[in-house]
Order: C-alpha cells, then sequence, then structure tokens
C-alpha cells in the first residue's frame, strides 16, 4: 500500500469512518487491548469495506493531536501485536512513524483479512460503525460466507470428496475448541457442530458437509488418502551420504498433532545423550542436538511446506554429522531467498494452518521459530544453521557440534 501524504492522513481523521478508524492517545491503560480488538475487528471487516482500518497512536478521541514521545519502543510494541499469537490467523498490518502538526504519531494501517473469521484470544471481534464487540452467531455466519468470494489461501480451499464423516470430531470437540474459545463462550454456544467446524474453517462456508484441506490436516482420520504428500519421510544413516547404510526408516502420517508428537517421539529416540561424571563432580549431559532447534526447524516445516499440487513429503535425514530437512515450497509472499531468516520477518502460505498449530500448542509466537533454533543452537555449541532454498524447496541443514557444552 502506498504511503499516505500528511494531508491525507488528516483529512482520515477527520472524515473518522468509525468503522475504519480508531483513535488512542497513547499505549497506556487499556489501551493494547483495545488496539488488538480493533485491529481483529478491521481485519474482519464485516461492513465488507474492502478497504483498511487505521489505529491512531497519539490522537485523541476529539481528533486533537496529542503526540508521542518514546515513538520507537511504542512502534516495535505495536509491530509485535501482529506476531505474538494474540490475534489469529496474523493479520496483515503495517506499522509507521508520522508526523502531524509538528508532533509524532504512530499509525497502524489493517488489511482486510481473506480468510475471516480472525480472533482475538478466542474472541471473533467485529465493528460496524461505532459498535465495538463480539459477533453474534449471524455475524459468525456472514464472515465465513466472505470467505467463499476472496481469493482464499489453499489451506481454506474445500475438497470435493471429503466430508466431516472424514474428520476427527471427538478430537475437535475435546482438545481444539477448548483451546481456541474461551470457556464462558463455550458454554454460551447455541451454534451446531456444522456450525463450529464452518467458524474455524474445518469445512466449507457454503457447504459444511464439505472438508477443508485444513480440516484434512488437522483433524483428518487419514488426511494421506487425499493430501498424499502431507507425512513426513524419516531416515536414520549410518554416514555422511543417502547412499549409505539406513538404520531406521520411518513414513509418519497422520493428522498433523498426532505427526508431530509421533516425529518429536522418533526425533528423541535417536537424539542419544551421553553422561559425563568424570570432569566435575557434578553430573552433566549432553545430547547431540538441542531438541528445541530441531522442534522448530521441523515444525516450521510442516507450518510452512506447500501442501498444493505436490505428493512430496517432507524428509527428515539424519546422518553422522548433521540433520537435513527438506521441505516442498520455497520462499512465499514477503520472505525471499535474500532476506529469509530474518527476525520478526515472516510471510504465511498457509495462514490458517499456522493459527491451528498455534491453537494446539505447537507455535509460541509467530515469525519466532528461525530466530529460537539459532539461539539455541549457538547455546549448545553448534554452528550456524544452513539455508538453501529456490522456488520449489527449502533444505534446512543443522550441524553436530565439534564442542557441544554441557549442561
Amino acid at each position: 500500500m502506498p504511503n499516505l501524504t500528511d494531508k491525507e492522513l488528516l483529512q482520515i481523521i477527520e472524515d473518522d469512518e468509525a468503522d475504519r478508524v480508531e483513535f488512542k492517545e497513547s499505549l497506556s491503560g487499556s489501551a493494547p487491548k483495545e488496539i488488538r480488538e480493533a485491529i481483529c475487528a478491521f481485519a474482519n471487516d464485516l461492513p465488507h469495506r474492502e478497504k483498511p482500518g487505521y489505529v491512531f497512536v497519539g490522537v485523541r478521541n476529539d481528533k486533537s493531536i496529542a503526540g508521542l514521545t518514546d515513538t520507537n519502543e511504542l512502534l516495535r510494541q505495536l509491530a509485535d501485536m501482529k506476531t505474538d499469537g494474540n490475534i489469529v490467523p496474523p493479520p496483515s498490518l503495517t506499522v509507521e512513524k508520522c508526523v502531524l502538526g509538528a508532533r509524532q504519531i504512530a499509525l497502524v494501517t489493517v488489511q482486510p483479512s481473506n480468510s475471516p473469521p480472525g480472533r482475538y484470544k478466542g474472541v471473533i471481534h467485529i465493528r460496524i460503525g461505532p459498535r465495538r464487540g463480539i459477533a453474534t452467531a449471524q455475524e459468525e455466519s456472514i464472515l465465513n460466507e466472505k470467505r467463499r468470494y476472496g481469493d482464499i489461501p489453499f489451506d481454506v480451499n474445500p475438497i470435493p470428496t471429503a466430508g466431516i464423516s472424514d474428520l476427527n470430531l471427538a478430537q475437535f470437540e475435546n482438545e481444539y475448541l477448548p483451546r481456541v474459545v474461551p470457556t464462558e463462550i463455550l458454554e454460551a454456544n447455541e451454534r451446531t457442530p456444522e456450525e463450529r467446524l464452518a467458524a474455524n474453517k474445518m469445512t466449507a462456508p457454503g457447504d459444511a458437509r464439505i472438508a477443508t484441506v485444513l480440516g484434512i490436516l488437522v483433524l483428518g482420520k487419514n488426511p494421506q488418502d487425499f493430501l498424499p504428500g502431507a507425512y513426513v519421510q524419516f531416515l536414520k544413516i549410518d554416514g555422511g551420504e543417502l547412499t549409505d547404510d539406513i538404520v531406521d526408516s520411518e513414513e509418519i502420517h497422520g493428522a498433523i498433532p498426532d505427526l508431530l508428537r509421533r516425529l518429536d517421539d522418533k526425533l528423541n529416540a535417536h537424539n542419544r545423550i551421553a553422561v559425563d561424571i568424570t570432569t566435575s563432580n557434578v553430573e552433566r549431559r549432553t545430547s547431540l542436538y538441542p531438541m528445541m532447534a530441531v522442534q522448530q526447524i521441523t515444525r516450521n516445516a510442516v507450518m510452512h511446506r506447500s501442501y498444493e499440487a505436490t505428493n512430496a513429503p517432507i524428509r527428515v535425514s539424519w546422518f553422522n554429522d548433521r540433520i537435513e530437512v527438506l521441505s516442498p515450497g520455497g520462499a512465499f509472499g514477503a520472505v525471499t531467498t535474500e532476506n529469509f531468516g530474518h527476525t520478526g520477518l515472516t510471510d504465511y502460505r498457509n495462514p490458517n494452518l499456522a493459527e491451528a498449530m498455534k491453537n494446539l500448542g505447537f507455535v509460541q509466537r509467530y515469525g519466532m521459530g528461525i530466530p529460537i533454533a539459532r539461539m539455541s543452537l549457538k547455546a549448545a555449541g553448534h554452528p550456524e544453521p544452513e539455508f538453501k532454498l529456490n522456488g520449489s524447496y527449502v533444505l534446512t541443514t543443522i550441524k553436530i557440534a565439534r564442542n557441544p557444552v554441557r549442561t
């Protein structure tokens, strides 16, 4: 989106379209919570304006410019609202510093989501004129219908041959929903199971009997029946080449929650721990690789891989001197071969899968998987992870530590 001129910003403030503009004098008190609610509401765009929403920080409700002092720290806090995991799926927003009337303000520009509804801490926030609140069942249904007309991400496309009978409904009701929706809302929820599935994008908005790609990936009884490449091929190789002897091989299938847990079990089984009781009076343990780093890299592969037009699995190859993780699908969106892995920079090929993995506890904070892996590897004495990517794949290499740090 092109930068707005001072005149255009002042005009937006003056026009004060209530369903597209929010004013905050500062970031104190309840302002951070209310700004997140506004971001969620603007992304949901219930009035279907198909225009961005604006949060002005440093502007009073009477439209006078209050100004800000420490804008750099405030801009960082506002930018964190995109990736801290409280608003899902991650909203498309920009944060910038502007000068109006010789005073600095912060501007958050929120683009309408092409995959509503979005939630802030499990609650769907909407805005119609000055009314700011929680979506009713009817408004939630309208947001679901909006997904039919946009250029929606592949992960919420319907799979015509997959129905509700292909989904694990017990897992949805007992494991997924309680993590997504606050208890008080669940207790007051009068929506049918079909409506709940559609609201969480597990089924198609126009026909709740048809499962989406997301539904099959997260709740599918046999996901690979519909998405043949949605599994992990694990190899443990006694050597440094693919042609060396294979000591363990397994195709890890299943819905993503089960697949990730089984993959963790497999990785832990091979990540042997050495115990040192000779060099000090304190027992020291050293594992081959820090599991935090390996988990972040493999989960990142599951989240960001391409599930469209490919039958290739994720490949995890464990050699004697390294682990290689090969993920189908190259750089996406704002992420390029040049900036891949930079802290705070992320884009989502599968934004709704990212949301689901966050809801299930496999992701703590968006955009931090690779930085966390780097820090964990460095702390354990490992070299930097290496990344090789093109338009077809991302290959991540984690090398063994020459001088491991004992704990």
